[in-house]
């Protein structure tokens, strides 16, 4: 493969596609003229679109095929049945050299099912995980996991460390970012065991990260840390708290700045700062879940989103590649796996 980069899209995935996903790739083919796209899906639907979006069709190969996993599929009858399937090309794309990222706004479980079975895991990764940034009051952070894994031991937290580490570094341009374990205490005593087992671990580590220790669900919102590792249960129920929240302030300050015409007036007055507000919670912003842990680049664009977030999943995924970001995850997590294997040595020449 050239030098190059090439993403494979996803094209019938998501709540608005194809168009949503064209005209997306038109958005991000201004800023990124040098990106090739190979585009799976059904060329009935889609070469129509590219001729209305001429920025989309000329950095465009489509790829044909009128197979695509529903938002109902089940994540095991996805990976067995849609072999020929949109999303399944597009994954196999980047698993065959041909592609170095894949954007997909489709079924998240089927995604990370057929990621992982046809990308496979890094070395030393047992689990892949979903990561994705956010904003608090000192800034962007990262929560991982975010609803791949419901259960998790301490192994799987530490790797989740370790990754979410490396994406803050070169996704959010972070020089040492912080890490906190989300725990229903900050005490060393709160939390089950794999918790405090992983805090441990972290804190005994050499690695040159920054780990703050454990962190409460409040936390969260304030940025106490940069990057907040948690098993998918709970990562998933905290991101959508949060998502909910967010959508409850905004209904609010609307019902508020239109109550009344005096309300109109303030908002009026007040349109600037509104418009800062509007631009930093905006979650297309934010649209754009790594899956951490596999031998390629896979991002997952919330299905929901139109044309401008799914852009900027685009771009996450591009940016990931121009980092070479899936090496510095392999080194850091080699430098992890030595240390625990002389840990280990040692601890046998001592019972010796």
């Amino acid at each position: 493969m050239s030098d190059r980069i090439t993403v494979s899209i996803d094209g019938m995935g998501g709540d608005n596609a194809p168009s949503m996903i064209v005209s997306g790739i038109g958005i991000a083919a201004k800023s990124n003229p040098d990106v090739k796209f190979l585009l799976f899906g059904d060329e009935r639907r889609i070469l129509p679109l590219l001729e209305r979006y001429p920025m989309a069709k000329a950095v465009c190969e489509t790829r044909h095929t009128t197979d695509f996993v529903t938002n109902d599929d089940k994540p095991t009858a996805a990976l067995r049945g849609a072999k020929n399937s949109s999303m399944r090309l597009a994954i196999n794309a980047v698993a065959d050299g041909e592609a170095t990222a894949v954007v997909s706004a489709g079924n998240t479980g089927a995604l990370m099912a057929i990621a992982t079975i046809v990308l496979k895991t890094l070395p030393g990764i047992s689990r892949p995980a979903i990561a994705s940034s956010f904003p608090t009051q000192s800034g962007d952070s990262v929560m991982l996991d975010l609803g791949a894994n419901v259960e998790c031991d301490a192994n799987n937290l530490v790797q989740f460390a370790v990754m979410g580490e490396v994406y803050a570094r070169n996704e959010l341009g972070l020089k040492q970012p912080s890490i906190g374990i989300l725990n229903v205490g900050v005490e060393g005593l709160k939390g089950n065991d794999s918790v405090k087992e992983a805090a441990n671990i972290l804190k005994n580590s050499n690695l040159p990260i920054e780990f703050f220790g454990f962190v409460e669900g409040d936390d969260i919102g304030k940025g106490t840390v940069d990057v907040i590792v948690t098993d998918g249960f709970t990562g998933n129920i905290a991101l959508k708290t949060a998502e909910g929240t967010a959508k409850m302030i905004a209904f609010f300050l609307k019902d508020a700045l239109t109550s009344s015409i005096l309300a109109k007036i303030g908002a009026l007055l007040a349109r600037p700062a509104i418009e800062r507000f509007r631009a930093y919670f905006d979650p297309r912003r934010y649209n754009g879940a790594m899956l951490l842990g596999l031998t390629g680049i896979c991002v997952k664009s919330h299905g929901g989103t139109d044309e401008v977030g799914f852009a900027h999943a685009i771009e996450v995924g591009i940016n990931l590649v121009r980092r070479n970001f899936n090496e510095l995850i392999k080194q850091d997590l080699g430098r992890i796996m030595a240390e625990e294997k002389g840990t280990d040595t040692g601890s046998e020449k001592n019972k010796k």
